[in-house]
């Protein structure tokens, strides 16, 4: 079962992107597809992600051009398993490079070790307990976690996170509504999710 918030939010933001006539869609995910995806890759979609994927699934249009994503949209039906496993590592896999190519280090993890390749082992296991993040759109993501709703998107790439809406709905607004504006003053988005919080 799925909140009346959630299912409130996801189907808002299905309409908001629907209305922007960028991409055509699909029937949206059905029960047993959302059971099989959780079950193959070990998580669950936050209300309010699930709502909007049962409302319809966009379809992905040839890339531009220079366009880092050829296929944006997670392609949870009939999709290539090893990209979608890729888009789910994506976020654990840009910190790990910075770890290992940079100096980054999270202070709850103690004092970094002076050895690149040990440092990089300490971060995997470190990793391997922070929230998992499930790809909205190319590298915008939202928590994972059946029961919740109304996260933050967040734009993730490497340790470089920042806000990309207030939540799904105001997201599918600031991504793909050409005549969005700029953020006002009470737009104060806060992360839920521990550790990635962090990195904001």
């Amino acid at each position: 079962m799925i909140s009346e918030e959630g299912k409130r939010r996801g189907a808002e933001a299905a309409r908001r992107l629907a209305e922007t006539g960028l991409y055509e869609f699909e029937p949206g995910l059905t029960d047993a597809e959302f059971e099989r995806i959780e079950r193959e890759f070990g998580f669950e979609f936050a209300d309010d992600h699930r709502a909007f994927l049962a409302a319809g699934l966009p379809v992905n249009v040839p890339p531009e051009e220079g366009q880092t994503w050829s296929k944006p949209w997670p392609e949870w039906r009939g999709g290539d398993l090893d990209s979608l496993r890729d888009q789910l590592a994506w976020p654990v896999q840009g910190v790990l490079l910075d770890v290992e190519h940079g100096s980054f280090w999270y202070e709850g993890w103690g004092e970094r070790p002076a050895d690149r390749a040990a440092a990089l082992d300490a971060a995997r296991r470190h990793l391997l307990d922070v929230p998992v993040l499930v790809p909205v759109y190319a590298h915008r993501y939202l928590p994972a976690g059946r029961g919740s709703s109304g996260h933050p998107v967040l734009s993730m790439w490497q340790t470089d996170i920042i806000y990309y809406g207030l939540d799904l709905v105001d997201y599918m607004h600031r991504e793909f509504d050409e005549i969005r504006g700029e953020a006002g003053e009470s737009w104060k988005p806060r992360a839920t999710a521990p550790f990635w919080r962090d990195l904001l």
